[in-house]
């Protein structure tokens, strides 16, 4: 017996699928394992979450001379750089790749179809290593902005902000973004892969590479601002990472996930009000 061309194609593709879903998975637990493994640092993210918590409430490190060594502000060379581009981009892979499958999945789907109208087949990696490219770009920031506020006292050993009115500012100007047309078109091309695609769409490698940096560009602008609270939660602090992962996740896939959006900017300016209202304005600016 014939089996029908489009049944043979759905096949094809639920074999495809499966094959995205499973690199997908392995890369996402791969990313989980490094950051639970301390990323290159000497101690695991279980040991730094807790000197995080221990950090913001002010007590004392635990853990010997590898808890005193977390007290110790970093040397900044070149290796260690190195080292923390490559903690934040794994970090970025581990967060917000789970929020980026469907885009992903979906990419796989139109480019097996258009493979078998006779057009050029292209690697969904490449689409994928493009949206991470992006990321990586972030990360390179990120790095720049943290040796920044630590050369200013603004961020402690322990990565965590040192200063209510830093924090403050922070999540007030996190909340404020919430709030903001830029930051709504930009979840809105998240929260629509096939409009992205049908928009974006580029044939062959260069194109599938373009689109993944335009689609990672999309996600950076609705999200970079939730990804610099971790200067205030703590860079390595397992809390603040899995908790941003998931909320990104609820906001791009939920229905209601730009009202979910927008509730959190809400909470965010009352959160940074209320730390302001505490801080202690004199020890921010170093007079005491």
């Amino acid at each position: 017996m014939t089996v029908p061309i489009d049944a043979a194609l759905e096949a094809v593709i639920r074999r495809d699928r499966l094959v995205v879903v499973t690199a997908l998975f392995a890369v996402i637990a791969l990313s989980w394992a490094y950051l639970l493994a301390g990323a290159g640092i000497s101690m695991s993210a279980f040991e730094t979450t807790r000197m995080s918590q221990l950090g913001m409430a002010g007590g004392v490190p635990e853990g010997g001379m590898a808890g005193m060594a977390m007290m110790t502000p970093a040397v900044w060379t070149p290796g260690y750089a190195v080292l923390m581009f490559f903690m934040w981009w794994v970090m970025m892979v581990a967060m917000m790749l789970p929020s980026a499958a469907p885009m992903i999945l979906l990419f796989a789907t139109v480019n097996r179809k258009q493979r078998d109208t006779g057009h050029p087949y292209v690697a969904t990696s490449i689409f994928a290593f493009g949206y991470l490219a992006a990321w990586a770009g972030f990360s390179l920031v990120a790095v720049i902005l943290r040796w920044g506020f630590e050369r200013a006292g603004n961020l402690s050993p322990m990565l965590v902000a040192t200063n209510a009115i830093f924090g403050g500012f922070l999540l007030i100007a996190a909340g404020v973004y919430q709030l903001t047309p830029i930051k709504h078109a930009c979840l809105r091309h998240c929260r629509s892969p096939l409009a992205f695609l049908s928009t974006h769409w580029r044939w062959g490698a260069r194109g599938a590479l373009r689109m993944g940096l335009v689609h990672g560009a999309f996600c950076i602008g609705c999200c970079w601002f939730l990804m610099g609270l971790m200067f205030f939660g703590g860079v390595m602090n397992l809390y603040w990472v899995a908790g941003l992962a998931l909320f990104v996740v609820f906001e791009k896939t939920v229905p209601a996930g730009h009202w979910l959006g927008y509730a959190t900017g809400v909470a965010l300016l009352a959160w940074g009000t209320a730390v302001l209202a505490g801080a202690q304005p004199l020890r921010f600016l170093g007079m005491a």
